[in-house]
């Protein structure tokens, strides 16, 4: 049974890096987003099968953490609301949390902090093919998540953030309740017992241990609870989603 369950863990991850490495050549084409809409299928079953909503990424230790974790993605943010609070270290800084909740709250990094924290050293995976081991500080989502009463009929969790990748195009992501509320999501403000670098994504990002990088939203500035993300860009749940890239990237 180990040899079998081994063998379909490397067979999927084979095939699901196969397919993002190149869904922007499928994405292109008139078949791609069938065969990427069925592949996240057999992926996200498979998932589930192997990774249950139990399962927990590998945690390190401090000797194993990386003398340089290098950023993904966006390393300045350069929309005039970012600029502003960055001119002020941050310190008028609010996480707004919405949608499908009982309290909607404007939640600063202290604010936070009050809720319930954690600290854990992960690895990040890129799509990209490299990966670097952190020690990361934060709240837990679902800390968060409980304290604005998150209605029990929402299905997802979407991230906006400040940073843009087009004009008027700001990056979002997004996560199904259960990777929400696992026990390794974090919403991080400190890495490697620093407060978050701008380049890492300061005040406040992602992280989502048992997902890909492009997954760890960067700079958050609203979290929305919803039971549909439909309505929230072309509909597919992120940014790079909406280019043809799997929602769920499990690792």
């Amino acid at each position: 049974m180990t040899d079998r369950r081994s063998f379909l863990r490397i067979a999927i991850m084979g095939t699901a890096s196969l397919i993002v490495a190149g869904c922007d050549r499928i994405s292109q084409s008139s078949w791609g987003p069938k065969v990427l809409g069925k592949a996240e299928g057999l992926n996200r079953r498979v998932q589930a099968l192997l990774a249950p909503s139990s399962a927990m990424a590998k945690e390190y230790t401090e000797a194993d953490i990386s003398s340089v974790f290098h950023p993904n993605g966006t390393t300045m943010p350069n929309t005039p609301a970012y600029q502003t609070l960055m001119a002020n270290q941050f310190r008028d800084y609010k996480l707004q949390v919405d949608g499908m909740v009982s309290h909607p709250a404007m939640l600063s990094i202290d604010d936070l902090k009050k809720l319930d924290t954690r600290t854990q050293i992960t690895r990040h995976d890129c799509v990209e093919g490299w990966s670097a081991i952190g020690k990361w500080q934060g709240t837990l989502l679902s800390a968060v998540l409980d304290h604005v009463g998150a209605d029990p009929q929402a299905r997802f969790v979407v991230f906006h953030c400040f940073d843009e990748m087009d004009v008027d195009t700001p990056y979002y992501e997004s996560v199904d309740i259960d990777e929400a509320r696992h026990p390794q999501t974090l919403l991080a403000f400190g890495l490697n017992d620093k407060p978050l670098p701008v380049p890492n994504g300061a005040p406040l990002r992602l992280r989502v241990g048992r997902q890909l990088g492009y997954k760890q939203a960067k700079y958050l500035s609203r979290i929305e609870v919803v039971k549909s993300f439909d309505t929230i860009g072309d509909g597919k749940g992120g940014y790079w989603e909406d280019q043809g890239y799997e929602w769920y990237a499990g690792i």
